[in-house]
């Protein structure tokens, strides 16, 4: 595959008058979205038509996206278990049991894995060998991924909070009550925590002690997390638009609502250069300008795509719930490879090290790249 320098091109193809995405690189991916700003940008590569190179069967679905870190995939499943897996391979490195259902996305810092389960406890484990350091355990199920602040943890739960917590122990640095379920993830700006939820705010605290900055009506029950790049956030609701907030001044600057299929968006926005790609439950995913707001193109998924997009080059990867994984060109939105999974596909793919691994709700994990 031709490497190219994107940001440049993007530039020159999709010229608008707003600051370009600075998206920081990442060695794996090691959360949901691949940094902590939850920008759905990966780098490296990965072959023009990848295959698959293994599969492993968990016992029930796979509904989180995986996590990539040091030659490691970690899966959660349905059955309750967090799988390690050999990133060469697919070969079982471990697995932990888990009090109830896995939906919340592995995170991977400094030697320890992060995840939340459907009993409301969030898991510390030790990235190498899966033993447990400790855990917390929240009031309702944990949805909601890790993302980390230079201070705790954070994430959002069920029971209507945000947390941050110690890495070293789990201890409560602070917890912040919301309006409603918190089921996104949470973006790290800065020294800020950019979180949307269920109640229809965006909120913008600050990282060290949870202190409330500003919070923005969205309109809508928020399900997807935000994206932040360049002092926006962008994020699609349940009342069937994709925003854009200035977080400075709380303004919206724009929404975005396709003229004629009114769907929700549960998909979280995949940026880079000038471009928001996020999937809908109109069964397209929608390419837009991130200074207007503006439909760059439209892809028809011929079914739901709750899946969040990754950019990676001049594609875009994703996956629609009837088992379609594709990749388009970015700058037309034209299918460039297909794989039929042949069973429904709620996870996000994850890209890292020229490999895409995600899973699918038989139970299958999948690893593609080149043979």
């Amino acid at each position: 595959m031709k490497t190219l320098l994107f940001p440049v091109l993007l530039a020159a193809v999709l010229a608008a008058p707003t600051p370009k995405a600075k998206v920081p690189a990442t060695p794996g991916w090691t959360m949901f979205r691949g940094d902590s700003q939850l920008t759905g940008n990966a780098s490296g590569g990965l072959a023009a038509d990848p295959k698959p190179l293994w599969t492993f069967h968990a016992g029930e679905g796979i509904s989180a996206t995986a996590a990539i870190a040091d030659g490691t995939v970690y899966a959660g499943s349905l059955d309750g278990y967090l799988y390690a897996l050999d990133l060469a391979t697919g070969a079982l490195r471990w697995k932990h049991k888990a009090a109830d259902e896995i939906k919340s996305s592995p995170s991977v810092r400094d030697g320890t894995v992060y995840f939340g389960d459907e009993r409301g406890v969030f898991h510390a484990l030790d990235a190498k060998t899966g033993v447990r350091r400790w855990t917390f355990q929240a009031g309702a199920g944990i949805v909601s991924s890790a993302n980390f602040t230079p201070g705790c943890v954070v994430f959002g739960s069920y029971d209507q909070f945000l947390y941050c917590l110690a890495a070293r122990d789990g201890s409560v640095v602070w917890k912040v009550e919301t309006e409603g379920f918190v089921h996104g993830t949470p973006a790290v700006s800065g020294d800020t925590v950019v979180s949307t939820g269920c109640d229809g705010y965006l909120r913008v605290l600050r990282a060290q002690d949870g202190k409330e900055l500003r919070r923005v009506q969205l309109g809508g029950y928020v399900a997807a997390s935000p994206a932040v790049s360049a002092g926006r956030a962008f994020a699609g609701s349940f009342e069937n638009q994709v925003l854009g907030v200035d977080l400075g001044s709380g303004k919206i600057l724009w929404r975005y609502a396709h003229p004629v299929r009114k769907f929700p968006f549960y998909s979280s926005a995949a940026l880079a250069g000038n471009a928001v790609v996020v999937g809908g439950r109109d069964q397209m995913v929608h390419a837009l300008d991130a200074g207007s707001g503006k439909e760059l193109w439209t892809f028809a998924a011929r079914s739901a795509v709750d899946a969040s997009p990754v950019i990676l080059g001049n594609r875009v990867l994703a996956a629609a719930k009837r088992g379609t994984i594709f990749a388009l060109d970015l700058k037309t939105g034209k299918p460039v490879w297909t794989f039929e999974a042949g069973a429904s596909v709620e996870a996000s793919p994850a890209v890292a090290a020229g490999r895409l691994v995600i899973g699918t709700m038989d139970g299958t994990l999948y690893c593609f790249g080149a043979k």
